[in-house]
């Protein structure tokens, strides 16, 4: 069945960073009968709550992005609640969408569910190859098991789901929480944070060899829509730049874009995380056109942009 304009679109996390551009995407490209799924009304990791939000609501659709995740600090504190919340809340909403005789279920994944050590780039079928990198384990096992249900709840029931892998997403509105923000937002808040009070010195985590490839999170919006559009197939879809960069080089050109001018200190007793991560992208490119439009240089000038006209001073 194919999305029509009128159906009703169901977006969990869709209050959240990516869920906000992504809801601005579906209104522009002429969906205007969307529901926020907020965790204020609905509890997602609750069965019940669940199977209110598809009883009230009646979606023709789909959009799972909701997640509990943070940066590496967030993920060790966390490995437990991170496993379960984002199996429950996955579990329950495949299971009744299946129930309900939705049109489309699109599962977003995460780029933690790959093996440590996947040969760069990351292409969709070296995905069982090998465990996830120990930090963030749980919280990708735990998204990979939907993969696993997606694709039979398709076989066995004919559920049109698919899932997604976009990589490590950054940009305006970002969440710039030291405690539990990602390494794009974490950097730009110590570099202007230091700027401005002319420390000599940024404390960064790591030894900065790790590399890393960012998608910027407008760019990842229109490729989520064309998915639900147009992608229905069983097998995974990587979302992505293609472009990857060490942290070190990301960290020294976030201090030459913010004004910082003093030294960039390593902590190599924290870890780096993933050694490498950047993703084949050529099935999204064939398959649906895409290609990120967005530089790495041009997204993190608005997302800095943003920060500066936002933050407390």
């Amino acid at each position: 069945m194919s999305i029509s304009k009128s159906d009703r679109i169901a977006i969990t996390g869709g209050a959240g960073f990516l869920g906000g551009f992504l809801t601005q995407r579906l209104r522009d490209a002429g969906y205007n009968n969307l529901f926020i799924v907020t965790i204020e009304e609905f509890d997602l990791t609750r069965e019940a709550d669940v199977q209110r939000m598809y009883r009230e609501q009646k979606p023709d659709v789909v959009i799972h992005l909701a997640a509990q995740v943070g940066g590496i600090g967030a993920n060790r504190e966390n490995p437990g609640r991170f496993f379960y919340a984002n199996m429950a809340m996955g579990l329950h909403l495949i299971e009744h969408a299946r129930i309900h005789g939705v049109k489309k279920f699109v599962q977003v994944g995460t780029i933690c569910a790959y093996p440590k050590f996947t040969p760069v780039p990351f292409k969709e079928a070296d995905l069982w190859n090998g465990y996830p990198e120990e930090t963030n384990a749980p919280y990708g096992i735990a998204k990979k098991a939907l993969l696993v249900m997606c694709q039979a709840y398709r076989q066995q029931y004919g559920l049109n789901a698919i899932y997604l892998l976009p990589v490590n997403m950054y940009g305006p509105r970002d969440n710039f929480d030291l405690n539990s923000s990602h390494v794009i937002p974490a950097l730009i808040r110590k570099c202007v944070e230091a700027r401005d009070r002319g420390d000599e010195k940024i404390v960064a985590w790591g030894t900065g060899s790790a590399s890393r490839e960012f998608l910027y999170v407008e760019d990842c919006a229109e490729a989520l829509v064309a998915c639900m559009e147009r992608y229905d197939s069983p097998e995974p879809m990587n979302l992505g730049s293609g472009r990857e960069i060490t942290i070190r080089d990301l960290t020294n050109l976030i201090a030459r874009m913010t004004g910082f001018k003093g030294r960039i200190e390593w902590d190599s007793s924290k870890p780096d995380g993933q050694p490498r991560r950047c993703l084949d992208v050529s099935r999204a490119k064939q398959i649906l056109g895409f290609t990120a439009k967005t530089t790495l240089e041009e997204g993190l000038r608005r997302t800095i942009e943003w920060y500066e006209a936002n933050r407390r001073r």
